[in-house]
């Protein structure tokens, strides 16, 4: 049996321990926001917080994640009130949508580990994340905003 919490909630797994996290949050937990895009780690859409650490839930296993605190977008903020989340509202980041859980997801991990990131280290730390949209200079521009450096 493997045990790990959720968004706050303790949960057990008895199935499959090779199973890729993302399918454990979208099929079993019910937990959508989480999308799946490349499945290779490559673009970004499927990170999530794995004790505070940012991760591709597509190559991180229910086994790994075995005794850990885990945090989806549904969990960052219930009344998505989360900084980030509102920066992003504010400067209007979203056009298909598709990516921005994980790029909100790996901004609000940046933020968490270093509160006043340079503008070198934003870009840096986002670019794993991929947005077919184009929309780099909004997610810069609200993840500095959601650092306090509007």
């Amino acid at each position: 049996m493997i045990t790990f919490t959720v968004n706050g909630d303790s949960r057990q797994f008895d199935g499959d321990g090779d199973m890729p996290l993302l399918w454990y949050l979208r099929d079993h937990a019910g937990l959508v926001g989480t999308k799946y895009g490349c499945g290779a780690g490559l673009c970004g859409a499927c990170t999530i917080h794995v004790d505070g650490v940012a991760v591709r839930s597509c190559l991180t296993t229910v086994k790994e994640a075995s005794g850990k605190k885990i945090t989806t977008i549904e969990g960052l903020s219930p009344d998505g009130d989360h900084p980030v989340q509102v920066a992003w509202r504010d400067a209007n980041v979203p056009q298909c949508g598709f990516c921005q859980a994980g790029q909100i997801m790996n901004a609000a991990a940046l933020l968490d580990a270093e509160k006043s990131p340079s503008d070198e280290r934003i870009t840096e730390a986002m670019s794993g994340n991929i947005c077919r949209c184009g929309c780099y200079q909004r997610i810069h521009a609200a993840v500095r905003t959601a650092a306090g450096g509007a």
